[in-house]
């Protein structure tokens, strides 16, 4: 839950690096969340509620991210490749998988500094 809280305390920073795992658990209690939330207010009938939170993540979601992008060495505006229909979202979910690069033009390795 450290991750997902972190990532919206550096909401608006797009620099620096982001570990996999940071990465990777924001996206896993995000999806968690926006489930719950979809089904629980979708019984209810405020279906609308569960797009506030959609708008919520959006930025905290493009900054880390890019920060997850510049630890593998690449710009954040590598995520614009995921506007190509199919291919573009694989490559993008590879690159973001990836492992990190020694220090480069972002910063430190993260892992280095652990």
């Amino acid at each position: 839950m450290e991750h997902f809280i972190g990532a919206f305390k550096k909401f608006a920073d797009f620099t620096g690096r982001a570990r996999r795992t940071e990465y990777w658990m924001f996206v896993l209690i995000s999806m968690i969340i926006s489930v719950v939330l979809s089904v629980v207010l979708g019984f209810v009938g405020l279906e609308a509620l569960s797009l506030l939170y959609s708008l919520a993540v959006i930025i905290p979601s493009i900054s880390i991210a890019t920060r997850r992008l510049h630890d593998t060495g690449r710009s954040g505006w590598w995520q614009l490749i995921a506007l190509i229909p199919i291919i573009g979202f694989i490559v993008l979910i590879v690159f973001l998988a990836q492992d990190s690069h020694d220090a480069n033009e972002y910063g430190p390795n993260p892992k280095a500094t652990i």
